[in-house]
């Protein structure tokens, strides 16, 4: 019996154990992260104070209005992890959002590595698509990161973003729809050459032979298989200044948004 005991107890200590040690393990990487230390969190200290004065009152303006709570935020280090995963995990951290919605939006920038990324809580990956996201970083923020003007490459990115979630979208939407129809006019092109190399060779295979005068079958005709789109992607009181500074209120993002480079 007391043997029962014994090995009950030391199966008990061993579990507390192993569950302390991945305690410790999560607390060790969330010590990675930084503090969330308000709608602009710069580790990295590349904005200028005035440009972080105008982000904080055009972000506090979007939440006041509508609830969604974005956070722009730079870092030292992504510390050996993709800007995917960190941004996801820095989100999930924060808690941005409101729990209920998951309308947060976080915009992430890691100088160092020279990488950006837009991460899209659940409840906004409808509206800033992904599309829509990549069209913004590439063409807002990273012509001005290259020239070195952080300040106004995160200005660009914020105001458009903020037009997005606010419903003015007609510019960005029309320029990712322009950027989709590219792509996928770049992924069918293989097929159209190799189709109408295929009607060549068959042409001139038939004329070879005296099949191209009079009567023979009709005409060859390929239509090409479609392909299928792929799609992206007012309670208050969630998130904001509390007793304790500014914090999240509780939302999650499942990895949806788009990662750039300058």
């Amino acid at each position: 019996m007391r043997g029962s005991l014994s090995t009950a107890f030391a199966a008990k200590r061993l579990l507390a154990a192993f569950a302390f040690g991945l305690c410790l393990i999560a607390l060790a990487a969330a010590a990675n992260f930084p503090a969330l230390q308000g709608r602009v969190t710069d580790q990295a200290n590349i904005i200028s104070q005035a440009t972080k004065t105008s982000l904080e009152e055009k972000l506090k303006n979007l939440e006041d209005k509508s609830s969604i709570q974005f956070v722009v935020a730079t870092v030292r280090s992504l510390d050996g992890s993709d800007i995917e995963s960190y941004a996801n995990e820095l989100f999930r951290a924060w808690k941005l959002g409101v729990a209920k919605k998951n309308n947060g939006v976080l915009f992430l920038i890691a100088p160092i590595e020279r990488k950006m990324r837009i991460e899209v809580g659940y409840g906004l990956e409808g509206i800033l698509t992904d599309a829509v996201s990549s069209v913004i970083l590439s063409t807002a923020v990273a012509p001005r990161f290259k020239a070195g003007d952080f300040n106004g490459g995160i200005e660009k990115g914020v105001d458009a973003i903020i037009d997005v979630l606010s419903g003015d979208t007609s510019e960005w939407t029309k320029r990712a729809a322009s950027r989709n129809l590219s792509n996928e006019l770049d992924d069918v092109l293989p097929l159209l050459v190799f189709l109408l190399f295929l009607f060549i060779l068959i042409y001139m295979s038939r004329n070879a032979r005296g099949g191209g005068g009079g009567g023979g079958g009709g005409p060859f005709i390929f239509l090409p298989p479609s392909e299928g789109g792929r799609n992206g992607g007012s309670s208050w009181g969630g998130g904001g200044w509390d007793d304790g500074g500014f914090s999240g209120g509780g939302g999650s993002s499942g990895g949806g948004g788009a990662s750039g480079d300058w």
